[in-house]
């Protein structure tokens, strides 16, 4: 469903329309109409190609169109108004794609995986986001119960200035939301590492190899988000992406600065949980180790009495020691004498 509408022109909202039946309720802007009530008289097309037309007057001015849950309807009449490439708009539609960054002169297409860190499971929560920028327009898509355009909004409203530089705003401010929770979900899974790195080498004894390998799988959504977008991030930080207007610059490169950070800390965290884990593993060999020393070592004591028991258990008819009259407290002094040096000697070597 198309979440919401907004018209820019010269850092202000010309134009609010909202969708009551959106997924996350939201407060319409002042002056906001339904976009339920437009649909049903069949305007919403027409009201599009008119904000679309004002938006592309001044270079300040732009559409933006918020979609969630994309239907095929609105995505096949949204490709009629903005003359969207149906490819692009099939993978918007998709939401299993690889993040991607694509240009065509001035339009600019982009696929990110919104994360979210869930506090309860320690989970990773992935959404596909996608967004169509050009002259005059910015068209986001999203998948997922994520009110994207609402944290939009707010990170503009907290710099206005950012809105007279046309939809290259929307597209930073899209940017600038989704990866702050690139650096949350790295925060917090650094602190998960933290807790079982210590619980890995605490003295109590621990199983954490399930525990380290499903946190290595929470990275690697981590990894995947923010991996495949490295690439246009290091172009952006050295200036070799055209479209992006000079005043606009110190704004995209941080926004880059921000994706290579989170990668690389992906990558390092990566390699940290796969040493955890070898020493998680070899620390639980060397615990099995110690279990089947001290179990030999016990089953050796117990082969001693046992041993003696069984000679003078065997009721043979000449047995001196039988008729003698210090044999029964000789034989439990000799067993208790070799048990006792077994003993110490496998305390000595730590066997026991």
């Amino acid at each position: 469903m198309i979440g919401g509408i907004w018209l820019f022109e010269s850092g202000r909202i010309a134009l609010s329309a909202y969708n009551n039946a959106h997924p996350i309720p939201r407060e319409p802007d002042p002056g906001a109409v339904a976009i339920a009530a437009i649909a049903h008289r069949g305007e919403l097309s027409e009201l599009l190609s008119r904000a679309r037309a004002a938006g592309r007057v001044t270079s300040s001015g732009y559409l933006w169109v918020d979609v969630v849950y994309p239907t095929t309807h609105e995505m096949a009449m949204l490709a009629d108004v903005f003359n969207l490439p149906r490819l692009q708009v099939d993978d918007a539609m998709t939401p299993i794609q690889r993040p991607k960054l694509e240009r065509d002169g001035e339009e600019v297409f982009l696929i990110m995986k919104a994360l979210t860190y869930l506090e309860a499971s320690s989970d990773v929560e992935t959404r596909q986001v996608s967004a169509f920028a050009g002259p005059g327009y910015l068209i986001t898509v999203s998948h997922g119960r994520y009110d994207i355009a609402g944290a939009m909004l707010a990170r503009t409203a907290r710099e206005p200035v950012l809105r007279k530089f046309g939809s290259a705003v929307g597209f930073y401010a899209l940017l600038d939301v989704v990866v702050d929770e690139y650096l949350n979900v790295a925060e917090e899974i650094s602190q998960d590492i933290e807790d079982i790195e210590e619980s890995v080498f605490s003295p109590e004894r621990t199983d954490d190899a399930a525990v380290i390998y499903r946190l290595k799988r929470e990275n690697l959504e981590l990894r995947r988000a923010a991996g495949p977008l490295t690439t246009s991030a290091a172009q952006v930080m050295r200036g070799l992406i055209d479209q992006i207007d000079e005043r606009m610059q110190p704004y995209f490169q941080d926004v880059a600065d921000h994706i290579l950070r989170v990668s690389e800390a992906a990558d390092g965290y990566d390699q940290l949980l796969m040493t955890m884990l070898m020493a998680s593993t070899a620390r639980q060999d060397l615990q099995q180790n110690n279990d089947m020393r001290r179990i030999s070592a016990y089953v050796a004591l117990a082969a001693v009495p046992t041993l003696i028991a069984g000679i003078y258990g065997m009721n043979f008819a000449f047995m001196p020691e039988l008729d003698e009259q210090w044999g029964y407290p000789w034989a439990l002094g000799l067993m208790a004498v070799i048990c006792g040096l077994l003993y110490r000697g496998f305390k000595r070597s730590g066997w026991l």
